[in-house]
């Protein structure tokens, strides 16, 4: 089943502690951002509900990183305390959706003989744990594995191969991980909370679900999530995610770049750049005038007066570098030919004035500004390109969304492996003779 699919729970219900509850939170360099959902039925099915909203100033946060585990701690039990409140729901757990530890692709093709010439749950499992096991990397941790395709013989594109008759069965897979350590320090933050993890969730990968149309994710798209000290980018194609990469570059180099150029402090940078900044020239640029604090403690100091073309020319260099790493990266991966002419930007730090042209211009693609797909019961000032990621999360309930892993990261240097995801609702005997028929 396709990524947008109708709507599925599995590996997602009761993520909140209580059937039909479930709690979102990001954790960046700039902000915490939690949702907590309650999943209610509607006359077209399943829908998710925001019941509770709020956001906090992160703190101890570095490039997704963890630098201060209890400052970084404070602020989720701040952000989730609020939410909370809000929704008069306590929850127990999280999903966490984060760029710590740099998530990263990898991409496997595994083949295998169908020895029943019959393709049966068993050899569906077996070919996938297969891949799995040869994208095990140590001191790596699996966020998400998505099957790409799969063949059965000479049948390619297969959607589900169970089924099928055939002599051999292939999957091309798709294996997002990250650096293991700041996923874990992460995780201890949020434990410090007294909250548990249910699952981590690439941040890039959530962005694209929260923006992407159903048919731009199919015929091909690339969002770019640009964070305060990283850009993260997702490529789709055939509705699923084939390539995900984490550049550690971002909006708060633009604002220190300001600040250098301008000898002002930081706080003033980020107001100039927010009020006045742009990639685009203008006519009037040489004669607006803007006013800079000086870095001086001097109360007596005077305001410092600058060109607004001065402010772009600093933008701008930081901004066509930003995206030339992004171009470079993809040709790298090799995903310039399956990325389509889509180009969505998303993320707090996208919203500047020109950015989306400077884009479109530099990765030759129709680029637009991408806002979260409406949620019910979220408000306007919630659903801006800088809560796509968050969104995203909220999204995925929604979604028949192909991840086969299950339940909170397991790290490679384990010994007990990260489950594969099961059908929704199997327990008792069933899952018993499940699990016997494929051990042994």
């Amino acid at each position: 089943m396709g990524l947008f699919g109708l709507f599925s729970s599995s590996g997602n219900e009761a993520a909140g502690g209580k059937p039909g509850v479930f709690a979102a939170l990001e954790v960046g360099a700039a902000k915490t951002v939690c949702f907590i959902v309650k999943t209610e039925a509607t006359l077209t099915g399943t829908r998710p509900r925001v019941i509770g909203v709020s956001h906090q100033s992160s703190a101890g946060m570095r490039a997704g990183a963890v630098v201060d585990i209890d400052a970084a701690a404070g602020v989720i039990r701040t952000a989730v305390d609020n939410a909370e409140r809000m929704a008069k729901q306590a929850v127990s757990s999280v999903s966490l959706v984060t760029t710590a530890g740099a998530p990263g692709s990898t991409r496997v093709t595994v083949e295998a003989p169908v020895p029943g010439r019959q393709v049966s749950e068993r050899d569906r499992n077996r070919v996938l744990a297969a891949g799995l096991q040869r994208c095990a990397e140590p001191g790596r941790a699996m966020l998400h594995a998505i099957p790409v395709s799969w063949r059965v013989d000479e049948s390619r594109g297969v959607k589900d191969p169970r089924g099928m008759a055939g002599r051999t069965l292939a999957v091309d897979l798709h294996v997002i991980s990250a650096a293991a350590d700041p996923v874990r320090n992460l995780m201890n933050a949020v434990a410090q909370c007294r909250l548990e993890v249910s699952e981590v969730i690439a941040a890039p990968y959530a962005a694209g679900l929260s923006v992407l149309a159903e048919d731009e994710a199919l015929l091909g798209a690339t969002v770019i999530d640009m964070g305060a000290d990283t850009t993260s980018v997702a490529v789709f194609a055939d509705g699923v995610p084939v390539h995900v990469d984490v550049l550690p570059v971002g909006g708060a180099h633009v604002t220190r770049d300001i600040a250098r150029g301008l000898t002002t402090p930081v706080h003033a940078a980020e107001r100039i750049k927010s009020l006045y900044g742009s990639v685009l020239d203008s006519p009037d640029d040489d004669r607006a005038m803007i006013e800079a604090p000086p870095v001086s403690s001097d109360p007596d100091a005077g305001m410092n007066q600058h060109p607004r073309a001065l402010l772009n020319a600093i933008i701008r260099p930081r901004a066509e570098e930003i995206f030339e790493l992004v171009r470079d990266r993809l040709d790298a991966a090799g995903m310039s030919a399956v990325s389509g002419r889509t180009l969505v930007l998303t993320g707090g730090a996208s919203q500047l004035p020109g950015l989306t042209e400077l884009a479109g211009r530099i990765l030759t693609r129709q680029a637009r500004l991408g806002r979260p797909h409406l949620l019910a019961g979220l408000g306007d000032a919630m659903n801006g390109p800088g809560f796509a990621a968050s969104t995203g999360v909220v999204a995925r309930l929604g979604k028949a969304v192909p991840d086969i892993l299950s339940g909170p990261p397991r790290f490679v240097s384990e010994q007990t492996p990260r489950r594969v995801a099961r059908p929704a609702g199997e327990r008792g005997p069933a899952a018993i003779w499940r699990w016997f028929a494929e051990s042994f």
